[in-house]
């Protein structure tokens, strides 16, 4: 083995002195060539599973690297969990990923032909950089990891399903990590966010929820605007977060309750707006400047900064009985050059900070309501983040129901416990059910946040919602927490499989034939297939025997029954319809 480290040119790699060198593998890594650089052990978990750490020889915080390669082969993607990270193969001379406690994972997988993974990673730490791509000059794919002091990285060369690698990495994260998902978290929600954006008074916020929980919508989350009666966007009026335009809002949360719906209230967690009481106070603790903001990104090094937010969040559901919050904008904590604490901080750095910041608000909430719910966002979703929430949703993408889909799945495999909530579906008030079906089928596989006005809706919108939602709530252990088999992320997932206890779903997003075999749909009784193609023709392949088959349209309403083969049938499905497989 030679040492290569020094053939890649790396123009947005930062200078270190991280010198990686040869270090010998099992002959059961495969075609797998390792470098490391400071102190090097290695660990054989299982076949094709490896475990690599590295240590400053000093005993120190000198950089350290692992780095790897392996023969490009048949590789379809390379998937991150970064919005849009997922599709193409970067060069090796590409920037790095630097991930953080509020940025992002230190986790990526190579995907093959067949979905399977070429080479997957985790690290055991959230502050690294992260880099992977091709290497021109010889079609190889590099891998490398570099942090301070110690490091230790999972690589997995197995050939398994891609969802399965990345799994199991999520699964060595939580190891140590205690998170509580209340079952609410897993329902339908209602965000008042689209449909509303700042118009927020209690009677439209009682009016949707009153609305949503006809529908199946146990939630309610009221977004930005009840802090401020201004109505021009920003954040100059956050830092105070005075409920201006909910008066008397524990009565108003205590109307919302009496409807049997939950309540969750929208925080812009680091920003302390220029209009607010407490920028006299508070800015001088500054962060970053945000001025297209109206704000400051205050610094969690500071007990004053931790002890003002702490109290502005949690007297949400300690006074006024909300029943969780949404904790927005942690991705702004991560400034990559912090100014240097001052003498009033308490912590040598920000994720430091926002460690105590986020355990003591949960702490809080938790304290007051043991069921409380805590909302964070892509593409904050690093696992340093779980004991502090229990959903995280994907990052922002209105109207596209493609996208939102691409960012649920991405979430969703390397979300460890947590629930991950799509995107809130919105759409134009003249929308055909079919496209609102085929909204709600784009994000089956997550929790469904709606965010239309509910009001104007028409009969058979209403009509498309509740079947489509009745849905996710009948089969909520299938679809979250089930088997989870995205194909194809170089194509943007066109098909998904969950597989439950005597339950398949499948949604199909492309005019593909659904597997009914056991070795892709599992031992199951009931198969469900939803259909987001305008192709009605789904073809089953695979499978034994016949079953009794049920089509539904976009609005739940029986369309057609009959008995079909499951090798070489084919069914019509209605675009934004669902069929039901039951064995004979």
């Amino acid at each position: 083995m030679t040492d290569t480290s020094d053939e890649i040119w790396e123009p947005h790699a930062p200078a270190t002195t991280a010198r990686p060198r040869p270090v010998e593998v099992p002959a059961s890594a495969g075609r797998l060539e390792l470098l490391v650089a400071g102190t090097a052990s290695v660990n054989v978990l299982a076949e094709g599973i490896l475990e690599v750490t590295a240590e400053d020889p000093e005993g120190g915080t000198g950089d350290v690297r692992i780095e790897w390669r392996i023969p490009c082969v048949d590789v379809t993607s390379f998937w991150t969990p970064d919005p849009r990270g997922t599709g193409w193969l970067p060069a090796a001379w590409s920037a790095p990923r630097r991930t953080g406690l509020s940025r992002g994972a230190p986790v990526a997988a190579l995907v093959g032909t067949g979905d399977t993974t070429v080479c997957a990673f985790a690290a055991d730490r959230e502050e690294a950089l992260a880099s992977g791509g091709v290497v021109e000059e010889t079609g190889e794919f590099r891998f490398w990891v570099q942090a301070a002091g110690r490091l230790t990285v999972r690589i997995d060369t197995s050939g398994r399903h891609f969802g399965l690698g990345l799994a199991e990495l999520a699964d060595w994260w939580a190891g140590g990590r205690p998170v509580h998902v209340p079952d609410a978290a897993r329902l339908p929600a209602y965000s008042t966010w689209y449909a509303l954006h700042q118009n927020i008074t209690p009677g439209t916020v009682e009016r949707q929820a009153a609305l949503g929980k006809e529908l199946g919508l146990d939630t309610i989350i009221v977004d930005d605007g009840w802090m401020t009666t201004d109505r021009t966007r920003g954040y100059a009026h956050c830092g105070d977060w005075e409920p201006h335009s909910l008066p008397d809002t524990a009565a108003h949360v205590a109307r919302v309750h009496d409807l049997g719906v939950q309540y969750m209230l929208w925080y812009a967690l680091p920003f302390i707006g220029k209009d607010s009481a407490a920028w006299a106070e508070l800015s001088r603790f500054t962060l970053v400047d945000a001025p297209h903001m109206g704000a400051v990104v205050v610094d969690p090094r500071y007990p004053a900064v931790r002890d003002h937010l702490v109290d502005r969040l949690a007297r949400a559901v300690e006074e006024w009985g909300m029943d969780g919050l949404k904790v927005d904008f942690i991705d702004w904590f991560g400034v990559q050059d912090p100014p240097a604490p001052g003498p009033e901080a308490d912590c040598g750095t920000v994720d430091e900070g926002l460690h105590l910041l986020l355990a003591e608000i949960r702490r809080r909430t938790v304290a007051a309501r043991p069921e409380s719910m805590i909302e964070h966002r892509q593409p904050y979703v690093s696992p340093g983040l779980w004991p502090y929430a229990t959903m995280v949703r994907a990052v922002d993408c209105p109207l596209s129901p493609q996208e939102n889909r691409q960012r649920v799945v991405d979430t969703r495999l390397i979300a460890g416990p947590l629930a991950v909530h799509s995107d809130m579906l919105m759409w134009h008030p003249t929308e055909p059910v079919e496209q609102i079906a085929c909204h709600l089928i784009n994000v089956l596989f997550g929790v469904p946040q709606i965010s239309v006005d509910l009001a104007v809706q028409s009969p058979a919108q209403r009509e498309t919602l509740a079947f489509w939602l009745g849905v996710s709530r009948d089969h909520v252990d299938t679809l979250q927490l089930g088997g989870f088999r995205p194909a194809r992320p170089d194509l943007g997932y066109p098909m998904i499989t969950a597989i439950g206890d005597g339950t398949t779903i499948v949604a199909r997003y492309a005019a593909l034939p659904v597997a009914t075999g056991t070795d892709a749909a599992g031992e199951w009784r009931t198969l469900l297939v939803a259909n987001a193609d305008a192709d009605p023709g789904v073809r089953l392949t695979g499978g034994r025997g016949t079953a009794e088959a049920t089509v539904q349209d976009a609005r739940g309403r029986t369309v057609g029954t009959s008995t079909v083969h499951l090798d070489g049938g084919l069914v019509y499905v209605p675009r934004g319809g669902l069929l039901t497989l039951r064995r004979v």
